[in-house]
């Protein structure tokens, strides 16, 4: 297949693309062929493939369930077009420098509005939700933001300035966790536009659980261990450097054959990255000689994730309570929980949303290591597996992406008296 690549008025490049299978993500759903033409939306956002992470997944299937009922321009990333569902059309903006990218994505929605006339803008984060606003209130169309907690919890004096109060502006405002969805209040956007849609996961074929968990322990040469998983970014927030340095030992002086397998790693193109975090990690565990009871894989693709979830014991989610940096939700745990995998999280921001006590995992209260290593020992070395399994499966029943998209379309399509994107 061949990608088009159309130089617009924005200085950016404008994609039309139907890549082959092996090059897609998460490609879950079946080409559309809709009998009637559908209504025009645009998604602005930074968060897509090739970009790697939690809010990219979740944009990317914001993208695919609004492709049912809506012909999908996208302003994304550079790179992004590659990656897009088919049939969706894409105005790539490379992410830096940032003043670069936040003129680019300002110029191409602007452009992209003017031109398909979109009934629906979609902002994918507080990022893009200025631009999205002002393309929505040049055509008339309804303006949606999907918030997660940092969007709201950001300092940055400019960026509380300048870019909230188009929040409150907004037709719609979508969050990922009722946490999000308090933060949101107390930045003054009004009750009735906050609606929770907790991001949706993909539930697994079972049947050869067994199988994929043997082959990756035989990889890795874990044997019959218990195995600690860790997945997701390698930041001070996600609470790695805490975990080795205060809770691992614990576990290790109860179950010396216990090994914690790293998934991740620093984000290199992450707005609010502060590096080095990856080093104390090192650090750690060369100061208390616990080096050989890590290791640390990095970014894997998802056939690789989807093995260690089902070899896993335990997934491990030591999240921190940080002043204006709360983690939002918690994806990860629900994909854990879809795969029959528990986790064992300290109960801070929206985390609370994404695991639920007693049936898939544990929620220990903030700062509590002890309490932590002791629900971590008490799942691997007393739950009955298939019962853990069980009660994971049903729990991640609920978050499923095909609720998800119903309840999206749904939210889109409601009509308002007044648009205030429209005034």
């Amino acid at each position: 297949m061949t990608i088009m690549s159309i130089p617009d008025s924005a200085g950016t490049i404008e994609h039309t693309s139907n890549p082959s299978a092996a090059t897609r993500r998460d490609r879950q759903v079946e080409p559309l062929a809709p009998t009637a033409p559908l209504a025009r939306a645009i998604v602005v956002t930074r968060n897509l493939p090739p970009l790697v992470g939690g809010m990219e997944r979740l944009v990317w299937h914001i993208v695919s369930e609004l492709r049912a009922e809506y012909r999908v321009h996208v302003i994304g990333p550079a790179g992004c077009g590659r990656h897009l569902p088919d049939g969706v059309t894409a105005s790539e903006v490379p992410i830096n420098p940032m003043p670069a990218y936040i003129l680019g994505t300002k110029l191409a929605a602007l452009w992209q509005a003017l031109r398909l006339r979109p009934q629906l803008v979609v902002a994918g984060s507080g990022l893009t939700a200025p631009f999205a606003w002002l393309a929505a209130r040049f055509t008339g169309a309804r303006c949606i933001v999907y918030l997660h907690g940092l969007d709201i919890e950001a300092r940055h004096p400019i960026y509380r300035m300048l870019w909230r109060p188009f929040f409150r502006h907004c037709d719609q405002v979508l969050v990922n966790s009722r946490f999000t969805r308090q933060l949101a209040r107390s930045a003054g956007i009004p009750e009735k536009r906050i609606t929770v849609l907790n991001p949706g996961v993909d539930l697994p074929d079972l049947r050869d659980a067994a199988d994929q968990s043997a082959r990756f322990r035989q990889t890795y040469a874990l044997g019959d261990r218990p195995v600690l998983l860790y997945v997701g970014r390698i930041t001070a927030r996600k609470g790695l450097a805490m975990f080795v340095q205060d809770i691992l030992p614990q576990i290790i002086s109860e179950r010396p054959d216990a090994r914690l397998v790293v998934i991740g790693d620093e984000p290199g193109h992450a707005l609010h990255h502060q590096s080095g975090e990856r080093q104390r990690v090192t650090e750690a565990l060369a100061s208390l000689n616990l080096g050989n009871r890590v290791l640390f894989l990095g970014d894997i693709d998802d056939k690789v994730l989807e093995t260690a979830y089902f070899a896993a014991d335990v997934l491990v989610f030591p999240v921190q309570e940080r002043s204006h940096d709360h983690e939002g939700f918690g994806m990860v745990a629900v994909e854990a929980a879809a795969h029959g995998l528990p986790t064992v999280a300290f109960a801070s921001g929206g985390v609370v949303d994404a695991v639920r006590d007693g049936v898939s995992g544990r929620l220990i209260p903030a700062g509590s290591g002890q309490a932590f290593a002791d629900a971590v020992i008490e799942i691997v070395q007393r739950l009955e597996p298939s019962k853990r399994r069980a009660a994971c499966r049903n729990f991640a029943e609920h978050f499923t992406w095909s609720s998800f998209g119903k309840t999206l379309r749904l939210l889109c399509s409601s009509s308002t008296t007044e648009s205030p994107s429209a005034k």
